[in-house]
């Protein structure tokens, strides 16, 4: 006889430690060569990209570290602050102004970033789960709905 009990939500890390890799990830970046602490989105496996969005309370330019995945022209990032509740800083940024720059493996340039809505999400959502099996699973741990952000490529 088989007995099933609820489902168990995905595990993660704790908090203090999706932080501290965050931090050595920007470290990296900062101090290896031809940032190699960045890659390409290649087969199975998402890309990484730093965004330098600017401030939306001091103005300032702030960066960081996040996945992507490539639709055409465009990149496509989650914004899901390591699956916990808040909005991410940069996500919030975003929403304010629209603008940034992107640094990728092949070099930087300009995009302007909005939130996929209705079949563009869904498609989308679904090209992430490709990458990521148990996306759902992770998104769920979340209160709110992890916004889906396009990041169209501007002329420099």
């Amino acid at each position: 006889m088989s007995v099933t009990g609820p489902p168990k939500s995905p595990k993660l890390p704790p908090r203090w430690f999706v932080r501290a890799a965050w931090s050595v990830h920007r470290g990296l970046y900062r101090i290896l060569p031809g940032r190699r602490a960045l890659w390409r989105q290649r087969g199975k496996r998402w890309g990484t990209m730093r965004l330098t969005t600017i401030g939306r309370r001091t103005g300032q330019p702030r960066a960081v570290i996040v996945g992507y995945v490539e639709d055409g022209d465009d990149l496509v990032t989650l914004a899901m602050n390591g699956w916990a509740n808040p909005e991410p800083a940069w996500w919030l940024n975003l929403q304010e102004n629209p603008d940034a720059t992107v640094e990728l493996v092949g070099g930087s340039g300009r995009i302007h970033a909005y939130a996929a809505t209705g079949e563009e999400r869904e498609r989308l959502w679904a090209e992430w789960r490709k990458y990521e099996p148990k996306l759902d699973d992770y998104a769920a741990l979340r209160d709110t709905e992890t916004a889906v952000v396009v990041l169209q490529r501007r002329a420099t």
